[in-house]
């Protein structure tokens, strides 16, 4: 055996290096036990003059190979030619990374240029394949061979490195993954110390390189705002046995711009065998923009869009709260309902712009008139209502509600142009037989519904007052209630009648047409008229289906009459419609229907309505209007001239028929000859347009004669005929007809 000993310095490595005979290296000097650290002498054989290596190397899994001094390979074992040439034979001056893919061959070459210029430790990594199709990751790294001072070749070792490449990928892989994510991903030691921190979170918290620890401040804020939060046992050197080791929470942190954010953050804590704290990772997402949405549409349902005070919801929710304590403090609360008066002209006649304008001015003077703890809300388009709690007595809300009502009442100016301004103001206050029977949240929809009738009740007297809700609403309205419980059932237990009243020609004198007039028999309250219960059947909708009644016994009563001679061919009847039932798609049809199946005509039919649902614009209502026109159906404007009547609204209505009110017939004749001239004005304004007209509510003989003076069309009233069931209606057709054929 050939040997060069340095017996102080040197140990003995067993490598195989394969070079096919029994040369056996002396024992070399490893100065790091780590195959990539050696520093190692080789003695030439004195028989070939090769290297040699101990041959109880040849079960290393380790690859060693020797190379010339331009990394040439001169030798290698067997293990080496296993991993680096898939168990082919070496060729001497070859490169130990021949079999390397080609791409990757000339990154070998590269790396092997720069250690030659550069110095250092030299070691690469590189693919090869193998003839099943795979390919394996094979680390080399090489030391120079001294000699005397001179480096005459190189040493290097060879590993399969496959699963520390391949981890190292997904690693990166992840790393770059958690980079582009856009949540915060920390990891701290046990101590708090930050072990790794995503671009996310140099951006979100401001924490620098891992490294820094608790040099750096945003990280040592950040993990100290966190640990605050955490429940005490998830850091716990030995927590309770279950014990989750995952928190979830929000912290309030603020961001290196100088934002205070709202931070979500899921913390995760790894522990040891023993169940102490190994590390903690942190995931954390910005969601302060997420709860400002949030709080920004909590606000929008629960306020007003124009005037940003409350609104119903956050009223009746305040409302009751505000119940809530007067059970336990005993003070009063009071609902104070505020209704704008004029609004709708303003929008009509100068523009919703300024009628906005008008809503955000009173909104402001409110705010102004009232407590600091009072809460003004606006519930619609011009109605607001004020809570005020604490209020002594029914004398002291009465004073709140006239003081409020005077800060909004008078001129105010809005876009160069003066509106007078004004309101009519209900009030309601709780009382303990309210909360006694009531719960809250019921009580408070019960004080806002008993404001709101006081409101009304200030218009009916006059507008422009306060009105405070009394033992007399609350019976009213409790009448109310009951009345229109009972008005569901009138219908199906054959309760309606209808009257029939004649319209005459005024030149003629002869019956063209017929009103049909709805009664309520009522069991206990007696003949009812429409003025009693026509309100609560439109609110309910049961007016669609009583109209439907009311038309087909009017349809059925005419045609009955023209069978039986007792009217001409195109006697018409007249029936009335509400907005809502003009308003329903489907009221056309079943019109039509009713006619046809008892043999009329279109033009035998006129529906009376209001002058307000002709002018407001009302597509559907208009819609509906011109489909009947369509079909020969005639519309009359019912009692013009009793409210706000517009005559220049005359030329766009789309009727046929213009009803004279009775306050402007009943003192047509007298002796001064007071009302004549508007009634005559009137009518040659309505045969100008091609209207008929016809007056209402005539009741003496001198009505009679001057209106057929006048001009007018047709009239009706009790000195025509009152209103009478069919059979009696008929039977005065009969002895009328009688008298004339005896007089014939």
């Amino acid at each position: 055996m050939c040997v060069n000993r340095h017996e102080t310095e040197r140990i003995t490595i067993a490598r195989n290096w394969g070079v096919g005979h029994s040369c056996q290296v002396s024992e070399r000097d490893l100065s790091n036990s780590h195959h990539s650290a050696w520093s190692v002498h080789l003695s030439p054989c004195s028989i070939c003059e090769n290297t040699y290596i101990d041959p109880t190397t040849a079960a290393l899994p380790i690859g060693v190979f020797e190379t010339d001094t331009n990394c040439r390979l001169l030798s290698g074992n067997e293990a080496f030619r296993a991993l680096a040439f898939d168990g082919a034979p070496l060729l001497a001056g070859t490169a130990p990374w021949a079999n390397a893919l080609p791409h990757e061959r000339t990154h070998c070459e590269q790396r092997w240029v720069e250690y030659k210029r550069e110095g250092g430790q030299f070691a690469v990594e590189f693919r090869v394949g193998r003839a099943t199709g795979e390919s394996v990751w094979i680390q080399i790294s090489a030391q120079p061979v001294i000699t005397d001072g001179i480096v005459t070749g190189y040493v290097g070792t060879a590993i399969d490195c496959t699963s520390l490449v391949t981890q190292r990928q997904l690693s990166d892989q992840l790393v770059g993954l958690l980079d582009v994510s856009g949540d915060a991903v920390l990891v701290f030691d046990r101590v708090g110390e930050l072990m790794f921190a995503n671009d996310t979170a140099r951006t979100l918290i401001g924490v620098v390189d891992p490294g820094a620890g608790n040099n750096d401040a945003a990280a040592r804020a950040f993990m100290q705002a966190v640990r605050d939060q955490l429940p005490r046992m998830l850091l716990d050197a030995a927590p309770p046995t279950g014990a989750t080791n995952r928190w979830e929470g929000e912290i309030g942190f603020r961001s290196p711009d100088g934002i205070a954010r709202i931070l979500s953050v899921v913390v995760q804590v790894v522990r040891n065998t023993d169940g102490s704290v190994h590390h903690w990772s942190t995931i954390t997402r910005d969601i302060t923009e997420e709860r400002q949405t949030q709080a920004e549409l909590a606000r929008q349902a629960t306020h007003d869009a124009l005037t940003g005070l409350p609104n119903r919801v956050l009223f009746v929710r305040k409302t009751t709260e505000a119940l809530e304590r007067s059970r336990t403090t005993h003070s009063t609360v009071a609902v104070l309902f505020i209704d704008l008066d004029k609004l709708k002209h303003v929008n009509d006649t100068i523009g919703h712009a300024v009628g906005d304008q008008l809503i955000v001015t009173v909104s402001r003077r409110l705010a102004a008139a009232t407590r600091p703890t009072d809460l003004v809300a606006r519930i619609s388009g011009d109605e607001f209502v004020v809570l005020c709690e604490g209020l002594l007595d029914e004398q002291v809300a009465l004073d709140v509600a006239e003081r409020i009502r005077a800060s909004i009442t008078g001129p105010l100016v809005l876009q160069g142009v003066e509106i007078e301004a004004g309101a009519s103001v209900g009030v309601a206050m709780s009382t303990p037989e309210l909360l006694a029977t009531e719960s809250a949240a019921d009580a408070a929809v019960t004080l806002l519904r008993s404001a709101d009738t006081a409101m009304y009740r200030a218009k009916q007297r006059g507008r422009g007052r306060s009105e405070l809700y009394s033992e007399e609403m609350r019976n009213a309205a409790r009448e109310r209630l009951q009345l229109a419980s009972e008005l569901e059932q009138a219908l199906a237990s054959h309760q309606f009648t209808v009257l029939f009243q004649p319209i005459e020609s005024a030149h003629t004198g002869r019956v063209v047409a017929a009103e049909a007039l709805l009664r309520w028999n009522h069991p206990t309250r007696g003949l009812l008229a429409p003025a009693a219960f026509l309100d609560l059947a439109d609110e309910s909708g049961l007016i669609a289906p009583i109209g439907d009644w009311v038309l087909e016994e009017g349809a059925r009563t005419i045609s009955e009459w023209i069978a039986d001679g007792l009217v001409e061919r195109s006697t018409a009847i007249h029936i009335n419609a509400s907005r809502r039932q003009l308003s329903d798609i489907t009221f056309v049809d079943r019109a039509l229907t009713i006619l046809r199946a008892h043999n009329l005509e279109g033009s035998q039919l006129v529906f009376e309505t209001s002058e307000s649902n002709l002018v407001e614009n009302n597509p559907s209502v208009l819609r509906t209007v011109t489909a009947l026109k369509r079909q020969g159906v005639r519309i009359a404007v019912d009692d013009f001239g009793s409210g706000h009547s517009s005559l220049a609204a005359l030329r766009t209505f789309p009727a046929d028929v213009l009803k004279l009110d009775g306050t402007l017939v009943r003192d047509v004749g007298r002796t001064d000859g007071g009302d004549d001239p508007m009634v005559r004005s009137l009518i040659q304004l309505a045969h100008s347009l091609n209207l008929v007209v016809c007056a209402e509510w005539v009741t003496t003989e001198d009505h009679v004669q001057r209106l057929k003076i006048l001009g007018c069309d047709l009239l009706q009233g009790n000195r025509i005929g009152e209103p009478v069931s069919a059979e009696t209606f008929a039977d005065k057709l009969r002895r009328k007809a009688a008298a004339q054929s005896d007089q014939s």
